[in-house]
């Protein structure tokens, strides 16, 4: 496939958040069509009434059917609802989550004609109501795909984060960390740092659960009766993993340069280190799934909504990032000929001199 590009998908989000303001500012500018064909599934009057609001006259949408009439060059849109719904700026909404589900179930649909998929933020209370025992778009597109095994993996130049347990209450921790479930992550990184990030022999680090990592079971015995033993397995299978680390100095100390990958026990364990180094340029990828599923590292911003001020770093990371995985995925298929250098896609992405 000669001078093939990467066919991106990309949801519009809640049509009250910041996600059309990024798609629409992102794909003003025309050097973005010289590394994918973007497919955007969203309504149409929700792209013109940002367009309007923000005073822009680019980008135009070119509009298809589904992903497979897609053209290079231009901004595709496949229409996710023709409702005529009342936005309101940086309000959250039930109807404002529909659409929001709307946009992601008619990416869903369309998934066999796109090699990526970026998700723009949506607001997963708002979501809820239309969709049972909806916890974000990660369970939501691992459920669809029925993959058992896959992590949150959030991911930045300096730094990787997976999570053990994602979007539960702390009170369940008890009964969600298993060894087993342990074990199943370490396993999806491994060969997501290897596939994905092309890293041959990849190092992980394993953060503990309680506070200095158990102190030797004074102050918690999980370390003990679960995650050493799940290190212990997986290392006995040839893999680099270690720990578990005291998870308030790891990251202070530079512990962390030291490893290709983090995984922590909790969402916050992980999430406030991660962002607090790339909250700009950090982006949410599900490991493990067969589609490349990337996201911005940040929510509906509805604080920002409409004043033109928000910044798209990290959505377009999530577009670079996917562009870069799938990359990495087929790199080993003879036909595929136009493989990019990563330093070029850094400087289209941040836009400065190399």
């Amino acid at each position: 496939m000669e001078n093939k590009l990467i066919k991106v998908g990309i949801t519009q989000g809640d049509p009250n958040g910041i996600g059309m303001e990024l798609i629409l500012k992102t794909f003003a500018e025309e050097s973005i069509y010289k590394y994918c064909i973007p497919v955007l599934y969203a309504s149409p009057k929700t792209f013109t009434f940002y367009k309007k609001a923000l005073g822009m006259e680019n980008p135009m949408y070119h509009l298809v059917k589904s992903a497979e009439q897609a053209v290079a060059g231009k901004l595709n849109l496949v229409i996710s609802s023709d409702e005529t719904i009342e936005i309101q700026m940086g309000v959250a909404s039930e109807v404002a989550g529909k659409e929001a589900l709307k946009a992601l179930d008619a990416a869903l649909n369309d998934l066999h004609h796109l090699d990526a998929l970026v998700t723009a933020p949506l607001d997963k209370s708002t979501v809820a109501p239309h969709s049972k025992n909806f916890t974000g778009h990660t369970g939501y597109i691992a459920d669809y795909l029925k993959a058992d095994n896959h992590a949150m993996f959030l991911v930045s130049d300096d730094l990787r984060v997976a999570l053990a347990t994602e979007h539960i209450p702390v009170t369940e921790l008890g009964k969600a960390l298993t060894s087993d479930v342990i074990i199943n992550k370490l396993h999806v990184m491994f060969n997501s740092l290897r596939e994905d990030f092309g890293i041959t022999k990849p190092r992980i680090a394993v953060l503990g659960l309680n506070p200095h990592a158990g102190d030797n079971g004074l102050l918690g015995k999980e370390e003990q009766t679960i995650i050493q033993p799940a290190i212990k397995t997986v290392f006995d299978q040839g893999k680099l993993v270690y720990g578990p680390y005291s998870a308030d100095s790891f990251f202070g100390s530079g512990q962390y340069k030291t490893f290709d990958a983090v995984l922590a026990m909790y969402h916050d364990q992980g999430l406030i280190p991660f962002k607090t180094f790339a909250f700009y340029d950090g982006v949410n990828f599900t490991a493990g799934l067969q589609v490349v599923r990337t996201s911005p590292d940040h929510g509906t911003a509805y604080s920002l909504v409409g004043k033109g001020t928000a910044e798209t770093l990290s959505f377009r990371a999530a577009i670079f990032d996917a562009i870069k995985i799938v990359k990495n995925r087929l790199q080993h298929v003879d036909d595929y000929k136009n493989p990019l250098p990563y330093a070029e896609l850094r400087r289209e992405r941040f836009r400065i001199d190399f």
